[in-house]
């Protein structure tokens, strides 16, 4: 188990008690959590924390996530998201008044290992609240364990079951999902780019998932989905599973992450297959990945991306700062001094959960686990403003089944860039996700 204690803010200096506006660096980021943009908008915040004087002792609030296995390089930045939320919360005074404590145990990307390190979160480290992973067999197997602990969960994953059949009144997601990115890309990838399709994908849960959802929209829509191909997450050599797609194949949906994505788009390329078919996937396939260390294998291809890579089709205060805080730059999302990108689409709702945290214990009036119900209460609706606290955009958490509604973006590479050809806003998005449960009604 990894502790990361907030760090202890260093005493003022001139420097940082601001210009003649009077704007600290606490202030600035108390205006920018709140959506503001000037010095004068910091009376907006109008938080008294004087009704949370008597809480005392920080909030822990557990992040379980992906330092090690499979999923390595996107746990990697959740967790670097994670810390730098914590940061920035406690620079501007912490959640109520109170210090946030995040402390973080490694899934390894393994179902049982990441059901027996929630556990310990839980009961070992008592954390009260968890932000948790992005890996779906590990989130699946968390919410019946956080369900039973009584204890909030937050899936980062996008396998539509953990906030679906598998959801509970304690299962939340910020982000989208299977049942969503289909929704949000495959009308006008069916329109746009082909009718006949075939769905390549890990054999996983993640794979499952966006072909049982796709399916139903393309087949709604009038197209034909061939049987999948599904292949085993130890392959090196995806070429007899290439060799397998259908010749009247006319869009490519493939779903893989980190070693598979790059053995299938290096692949595929020498295959040529892009010559025949549009390549068509989803975000989490180059999560981590630069197009150019691919050398072109991904060139053309199309994605369905939960926040803007390049920071010129999302360009305002909150995006930039965010970048910042986490350092990458504004194209490739790489780490400055390193080779390593950003998991951008996926890795923003670690820092966001954080915050949808914070503004649910604030609202809500939360001072200890037996005042989970009001949590609970506040973020099914949670209306989230564009802000820092919320960098990837103004988003809604449905009461219904605790999914985040969000915008979406369809984007192709180009020149080793991804370039938006469409933006999908979250009302249209809602519009096509009538919710299939509520767990709003559970009891706790």
């Amino acid at each position: 188990m990894t502790k990361h204690p907030p760090k202890v803010r260093p005493k003022k200096t001139a420097s940082d008690k601001g210009t003649t506006s009077g704007v600290t660096r606490r202030s600035f980021l108390q205006v920018a959590l709140a959506g503001g943009t000037a010095a004068g908008a910091y009376i907006s915040l109008g938080r008294d924390m004087s009704a949370f004087a008597q809480a005392s002792g920080p909030i822990v609030i557990g992040h379980h996530c992906e330092l090690t296995g499979g999923f390595a390089s996107w746990g990697y930045w959740h967790n670097k998201c994670a810390l730098a939320a914590t940061k920035v919360i406690n620079e501007a005074g912490g959640i109520a008044g109170r210090k946030l404590e995040l402390v973080t145990e490694d899934t390894e990307s393994n179902p049982a290992a990441g059901a027996r390190k929630l556990r310990s979160l839980i009961q070992r480290s008592r954390a009260s609240f968890i932000t948790g992973s992005v890996h779906s067999g590990v989130m699946l197997a968390s919410i019946p364990v956080a369900s039973e602990m009584k204890t909030v969960y937050f899936s980062t994953g996008e396998a539509t079951e953990a906030t679906g059949e598998k959801g509970t009144r304690y299962s939340f997601r910020t982000g989208t999902d299977t049942y969503g990115l289909a929704a949000a890309g495959a009308p006008w990838a069916y329109e746009n780019l082909g009718k006949t399709w075939t769905i390549i994908s890990p054999d996983y849960a993640w794979g499952h998932s966006h072909y049982k959802e796709h399916k139903a929209v393309i087949e709604k829509l009038g197209g034909k989905v061939h049987e999948p191909i599904y292949v085993p997450l130890d392959a090196k050599d995806l070429v007899p599973y290439l060799a397998r797609i259908p010749e009247d194949t006319e869009v490519l949906f493939s779903v893989f992450f980190g070693a598979l994505s790059v053995a299938f788009y290096t692949q595929a390329k020498s295959m040529g297959l892009e010559k025949t078919m549009k390549m068509y996937s989803v975000s989490g396939t180059i999560e981590a990945i630069a197009p150019a260390d691919l050398k072109g294998a991904a060139e053309g291809v199309y994605i369905v991306e939960n926040f803007p890579r390049m920071l010129k089709y999302k360009d305002d205060e909150f995006h930039k700062e965010f970048i910042k805080q986490i350092g990458i730059d504004g194209v490739n999302a790489r780490e400055e001094g390193s080779d390593k990108v950003n998991a951008k689409s996926h890795s923003w709702q670690s820092w966001e959960n954080l915050f949808a945290l914070k503004q649910a214990i604030e609202e809500s009036g939360w001072k200890q686990k037996s005042d989970d119900q009001g949590v609970i209460e506040a973020l099914e609706g949670l209306q989230m403003a564009n802000s820092l606290g919320f960098p990837q955009g103004a988003k809604t958490l449905r009461k219904e089944d605790h999914s985040g509604m969000i915008d979406c973006y369809i984007s192709r590479i180009e020149n080793d860039e991804f370039h938006v050809k469409k933006t999908v806003a979250k009302e249209d998005m809602a519009s096509m996700l009538t919710p299939r449960y509520d767990f709003s009604k559970q009891e706790l």
